[in-house]
């Protein structure tokens, strides 16, 4: 989700930040693709989507709360200057977002659904161009680049559901996926990225929590055996997979890489994703992926690679300007005159 003039508070990364944000941003999408490969073990074995879901963000936020913690260092208040981050975060970006996507593939296939969510990184094109930042050719030729390989890697060619109340949700977590990296990348009162990580999972699982005290998303749970990677394991294994790595890891690493890349950038790096996911399912439930998803996945890979390019460019004058700065002499003031 991600990136505009307005929404992107951060001033243009030097060369070497954006470099580590990259890795990070990957990181956080590897982490992320995994979830669909785990979650469905559990599916599998009877859980619902709701309690899969809730299940990653208490686990998620249960590992990650002594770190942050620590690296909160006692600074307190920066948590109450960020409060309203922290709560828009966990409730637009963590619990939102997933309870839109998951009423969206209750009445549209699950490839249409996420076609529809990842118009994230278009929405957020769109919304900086609303606010005066007209894309740039690379831009531009990132975006249409990055959604072609996306529909090809859903390999859409199958039966496609389309339902007019699915595809509202759809959008409504398209929405929320833009609010994830937009919210990732603001750096509010200087709240540390695994801080608010933290805080959004802890938020969005009572979210999720009461949706689920109230019927609003069904709560179903199995202590079976789920099937992954071929084989039988206890159901806390894929517990423990789908919230630490796909919750802890994927959203502390999300913060962190939004924050060097900003929020546009961060969203088209995301689309891999998708790319992940199908990787994944490879390696873990031996689902290869057809020739045409590949060229999909590079086609997602040259668009973020455009993006990310035509940020780089932008950031070039503003570290020419800081570097003449540093290089220009300080004036020295001489005895006042008398």
């Amino acid at each position: 989700m991600d990136r505009v003039s307005a929404p992107t508070t951060t001033a243009p990364a030097g060369g070497r930040t954006r470099a580590v944000g990259l890795v990070i941003a990957l990181l956080s999408a590897l982490a992320f693709g995994t979830s669909g490969t785990l979650g469905k073990g559990l599916l599998d074995a009877g859980w619902t989507p709701g309690a899969a879901v809730l299940v990653r963000a208490v686990v998620g936020a249960a590992v990650l709360l002594l770190p942050a913690v620590l690296v909160l260092r006692g600074r307190w208040h920066l948590l109450r200057a960020d409060a309203g981050l922290v709560v828009a975060y966990g409730v637009i970006a963590v619990a939102g977002c997933q309870l839109a996507y998951f009423t969206a593939v209750q009445t549209v296939s699950v490839g249409v659904a996420l076609l529809l969510e990842y118009l994230a990184p278009a929405l957020l094109v769109l919304l900086a161009w609303v606010r005066g930042r007209r894309p740039s050719p690379l831009v531009a030729l990132g975006t249409v680049l990055a959604l072609g390989g996306l529909v090809l890697v859903l390999d859409l060619t199958g039966s496609v559901r389309v339902d007019p109340v699915g595809v509202a949700w759809a959008l409504l977590a398209a929405c929320g996926l833009a609010a994830y990296f937009a919210l990732s990348a603001r750096p509010g009162a200087g709240l540390p990225p695994l801080v608010l990580a933290t805080g959004g999972l802890v938020v969005g699982a009572a979210v999720l929590g009461l949706a689920g005290l109230v019927g609003l998303v069904p709560l179903a749970v199995s202590g079976g055996d789920v099937l992954l990677a071929g084989a039988q394991v206890p159901w806390w294994v894929a517990v423990g997979g789908l919230g630490v790595v796909a919750g802890a890891v994927a959203y502390a690493t999300g913060v962190a890489g939004a924050r060097r890349l900003g929020s546009r950038t961060a969203s088209f790096v995301g689309l891999t994703e998708v790319v992940f996911a199908v990787l994944v399912a490879w390696v873990l439930l031996g689902q290869l992926p057809v020739p045409v998803q590949l060229l999909g996945g590079a086609l997602i890979v040259a668009g973020a690679v455009a993006v990310n390019a035509d940020e780089g460019r932008a950031a070039r004058p503003a570290r020419a300007g800081r570097a003449a700065r540093r290089r220009s002499p300080v004036p020295v003031e001489g005895p006042p005159a008398p």
